[in-house]
C-alpha cells in the first residue's frame, strides 16, 4: 500500500550521543553514511560535521545510545535538547514497525547561564522543573518509515511526489506532537534527524475467525492545537480548536483487504471553562456567549474540510450545569446544521444510567442511516480503492473520556461487524459476540485505548472501563471508578496546573521573556497547603470507611445506624470546611510567560 520514501530522506534509527564539555555530537550508528550533528552547549546552535571530534585527556566525553532527536526548546538562558533514550516496538502499521517512547531525556545547552543574573538563574531552575515533568509525557509513538499522523485513507491519497518527501513534510501538523520543538532543526534542514512523534495510543491484535486470520489495529492521534489537562483545558479557543480532540482509527487487514474507520472526539466547541476550587464538580462558566455561533461554525468548517460529512453526538446530561452547556451548544448548532452536518443529543446518564449501557442500541438506531451511508475506507487485494469514508461521527461528553469511549467502542464494534459481512466472513445475523476469542480481544483493545486517552488528559484510566472490557459492569469496576474519580479530583487541584504549564512550554504556546519584576515564587505555601489537603482527605476517607462499616452491621444492631450517621456527618463537615477554604488549597503559582 505504501511506497517507501526516497532513501536520501531516510531517518536515522540508532545514534550515539557524545557529551563533550563544550558540545554534543549525535553520530548515526545504524549503518547510514550520513553526517554527524553538532550542538553547542553554549547557545544550542547546530551544524553538520563529517566526523566525531577527537577525544583527549581534557575532553573526555560521556557516550550513550539514543533512538531519535525530538527537538530543541529555548528557555530564558539557554536551549535544551530532547532525545529518546529508550523505545519499545509495539506493533506494525502497514508492515512498518511502530515504536513507543519508553524514556526521553533533555540535555542542557546553557553554559551562558553562568553569566546570568541570580533572578534569571532562579527562574530558569523553575522552568527546568517543568522539563522534568515533560520527560514523563505519556503515550508518545513514532515510526522511522511510515507517517503515523495520517489515516489509511489520507496515506493512500498522497501524491507520488508527496510520498517521496521526508515524513515530517508529509505529516498532518495537528497531530505532530513535537511540531514546535522541531522548528530550529527544520530551519537547518536536518531532515534525517527530524523524527515525527504522535501522542495518543497504538494497539494491535490478531484473531482467528474459522480459517481466516484478522489483524486489527486501533490508533489514537491527539491534536496539539488545544492540548492540556482535564480542568485546565476545556472547550474551544476563538479559532474553533477544542480541548481533548482525538482522532481514533480502527484498521482491519483480512484476506488481502484493508479497511479503515475513523471517529473523532473533542470538547464542546464553545468558549467555556471550569475553575478548580476544591469542589468535586466546579461550576461551568461560559464566556463570550455572543461568539458561540462563530466559534462553532469555524470548528465544523474545519471538520468538514478534513472528514466530509459530520454527525455530532452530544452525550451530556439534559439538566443541571451540563444541561445549560448542552442547551447553548444546541442553540449554536442551529447555525451550522444542514445536509453535511447533523446534530443529535443523547442523554447518556438518563437513558443508560450507570449500568445499562446496552441501551446504547437506542442511539445506534437513530444514527444507523448516517453510519451506513458514510461508509469506511476499503482497499482490495491489489491495493485499489473500493470504498471511501465520506463522513465522520464526532462524539462528546464533558471530558470526552468515559461516556465517549463506551459509545465509540460500540460504534467500532458495529463497523467491524459491518465490514466482516461485506467481506463474506460473517453472515447477515452473525456478530462479534458469537466468537469468544475475537470478542474478548476486541473489548480489551478498546478498553486499553480509552485508558490511554484518559491518562493523558485526566491522569487516570477511563471510568466505566469495565463495561468496555467485559461487556457488563462489575463491582470491582465500580470501586475502581470511585478511586479514579477521587484521584482525578486530587490531580485536578494540585498537580495538573504544573503539568499544564509543562504542556504549554513544549507546544510553544508561550515564549518565555525576561521581565524586571521576576521573582521566584515560594514553594513553602504549596507544600503546606498540599499537606493540609492530604490530611483532610485522609480524615474524610476514614469517616466514610467507618460509616460504611457501621451500615453493614445495621441489621444486627440498630445503634449502628446512629454510628453511621455520626461518621458520615464528620466526613461531610470536613468536606464542607475544605470547600469553604478552597482558595487556600488551590493557589497555583503563575508563570511569567508571554503568549506566542
Amino acid at each position: 500500500m505504501m511506497e517507501k520514501a526516497d532513501p536520501s530522506q531516510n531517518l536515522y534509527t540508532r545514534m550515539r550521543l557524545w557529551e563533550f564539555p563544550d558540545q554534543y555530537v549525535v553520530e548515526p550508528t545504524d549503518g547510514s553514511r550520513g553526517s554527524c550533528l553538532e550542538i553547542s552547549r553554549m547557545d544550542g546552535s547546530m551544524k553538520l560535521i563529517d566526523d566525531v571530534p577527537e577525544c583527549s585527556s581534557v575532553r573526555v566525553p560521556k557516550i550513550r545510545t539514543i533512538f531519535g532527536v525530538i527537538g530543541t526548546l529555548k528557555l530564558l538562558a539557554g536551549s535544551y535538547l530532547l532525545v529518546i533514550t529508550e523505545r519499545e516496538c509495539v506493533g506494525s502499521y502497514f508492515g512498518h514497525p511502530i515504536f513507543k517512547v519508553s524514556s526521553m531525556k533533555y540535555f542542557p545547552c546553557d553554559h551562558s547561564l553562568k553569566n546570568s543574573p541570580a533572578e534569571q538563574k532562579n527562574m530558569e531552575a523553575q522552568f527546568l522543573a517543568l522539563l522534568n515533568v515533560a520527560e514523563r509525557t505519556p503515550g508518545l509513538y513514532f515510526s522511522y518509515d511510515v507517517n503515523l499522523t495520517l489515516s489509511a485513507q489520507r496515506l493512500h491519497d498522497l501524491g507520488d511526489e508527496s510520498k517521496l518527501l521526508s515524513l515530517w513534510r508529509q505529516a498532518d501538523p495537528r497531530f505532530l506532537w513535537n511540531n514546535y520543538m522541531m522548528e530550529v532543526m527544520i530551519d537547518k534542514k536536518l531532515d534525517p534527524f527530524l523524527l515525527p512523534v504522535v501522542q495518543g495510543s497504538f494497539h494491535n491484535f490478531q484473531s482467528a475467525i474459522g480459517k481466516d486470520i484478522i489483524d486489527v489495529t486501533l490508533i489514537a492521534r491527539r491534536c496539539n492545537r488545544r492540548t492540556g489537562t482535564r480542568m485546565w483545558r476545556r472547550g474551544a479557543d476563538s479559532d474553533g480548536f477544542v480541548a481533548n480532540f482525538v482522532e481514533s482509527e480502527q484498521i482491519i487487514q483480512l484476506k488481502g483487504y484493508t479497511a479503515s474507520f475513523v471517529q473523532v472526539r473533542g470538547s464542546i466547541p464553545l468558549l467555556w471553562n471550569q475553575i478548580v476550587d476544591l469542589t468535586y464538580k466546579p461550576k461551568f462558566e461560559i464566556v463570550r456567549i455572543i461568539e458561540a455561533p462563530r466559534v462553532v461554525e469555524r470548528h465544523y468548517l474545519d471538520l468538514r474540510k478534513k472528514y466530509g460529512n459530520v454527525l455530532s453526538i452530544d452525550l451530556v446530561n439534559k439538566h443541571g450545569g451540563e444541561g445549560h452547556l448542552s442547551e447553548k451548544f444546541a442553540n449554536a448548532m442551529q447555525h451550522v446544521v444542514g445536509e453535511d452536518v447533523k446534530y443529535l443529543h443523547f442523554d447518556f446518564h438518563h437513558i443508560c444510567g450507570h449500568v445499562h449501557f446496552e441501551r446504547l442500541s437506542i442511539l445506534y438506531d437513530q444514527i444507523e442511516d448516517f453510519f451506513i451511508k458514510n461508509r469506511y475506507f476499503l482497499l482490495n487485494e491489489k491495493g485499489e480503492k473500493v470504498e471511501l469514508q465520506l463522513g465522520v461521527v464526532r462524539t462528546n461528553c464533558i471530558d470526552c473520556l468515559d461516556r465517549t469511549n463506551v459509545t465509540q467502542s460500540m460504534l467500532g464494534r458495529k463497523m467491524l461487524e459491518f465490514q466482516l459481512r461485506r467481506l463474506g466472513i460473517f453472515d447477515a445475523e452473525e456478530t462479534i459476540s458469537s466468537h469468544p476469542n475475537l470478542d474478548e480481544s476486541f473489548k480489551i483493545f478498546w478498553a486499553n485505548h480509552g485508558d490511554d486517552i484518559s491518562i493523558q488528559y485526566s491522569g487516570t484510566p477511563a471510568l466505566k472501563g469495565d463495561f468496555v472490557r467485559y461487556g457488563h459492569r462489575t463491582a470491582q469496576g465500580i470501586l475502581s471508578d470511585g478511586w479514579n474519580a477521587l484521584t482525578r479530583y486530587y490531580l485536578n487541584n494540585f498537580v495538573d496546573g504544573t503539568k499544564q504549564d509543562a504542556v504549554d512550554l513544549l507546544q510553544g504556546n508561550y515564549i518565555l521573556s525576561v521581565s524586571r519584576d521576576m521573582k521566584p515564587s515560594s514553594q513553602k505555601g504549596g507544600i503546606e497547603t498540599k499537606a493540609s489537603f492530604l490530611l483532610a482527605l485522609a480524615l474524610i476517607m476514614v469517616g466514610l470507611f467507618f460509616a460504611m462499616l457501621s451500615l453493614r452491621k445495621v441489621r444486627y444492631d440498630l445503634r449502628n445506624l446512629l454510628y453511621a450517621m455520626v461518621w458520615a456527618s464528620i466526613s461531610l463537615g470536613i468536606a464542607a470546611f475544605v470547600k469553604a477554604n478552597g482558595r487556600m488549597f488551590c493557589n497555583r503559582p503563575s508563570l511569567h510567560q508571554s503568549k506566542r
